[in-house]
């Protein structure tokens, strides 16, 4: 069954970064895309980025480009969302999840089937 943990999450100052990793047990991420969502409170699920398998394409959303970036590790089994200027914005808890791998990528996460539990970032001062 496939597991996805989450970690890196805490509490930083505006303008700090982050690091979360994304790590899969019983199953290898070489055979599945990874997605990186989030869900502020009192908001809808929202897609962050996400990276493909199959060819390494990455797309990171609207919201948070050129302040995140996605990147994987296959010998660490372990996805990477790297988060630099960080907003109160940013506040929300974020999920990793994975499909089937593809040619790119989607941020959709009606695409997804399997979810880690999460892992809360806090950006406050």
């Amino acid at each position: 069954q496939v597991q996805l943990v989450e970690s890196g999450g805490g509490l930083v100052q505006p303008g700090g970064s982050l690091r979360l990793s994304c790590a899969a047990s019983r199953f290898t991420l070489d055979n599945y895309n990874i997605g990186w969502f989030r869900q502020a409170p009192g908001k809808e699920r929202e897609g962050v980025s996400c990276i493909s398998s199959r060819n390494g394409w990455t797309y990171v959303g609207d919201s948070v480009k050129g302040r995140f970036a996605i990147s994987r590790d296959n010998a660490e089994n372990t996805v990477f969302l790297q988060m630099n200027s960080l907003k109160s914005e940013d506040t929300a808890v974020y999920y990793c999840a994975a499909r089937p791998s593809s040619y790119g990528c989607s941020i959709r996460s009606t695409e997804y089937a399997y979810w880690g539990q999460g892992t809360q970032v806090n950006v406050s001062s």
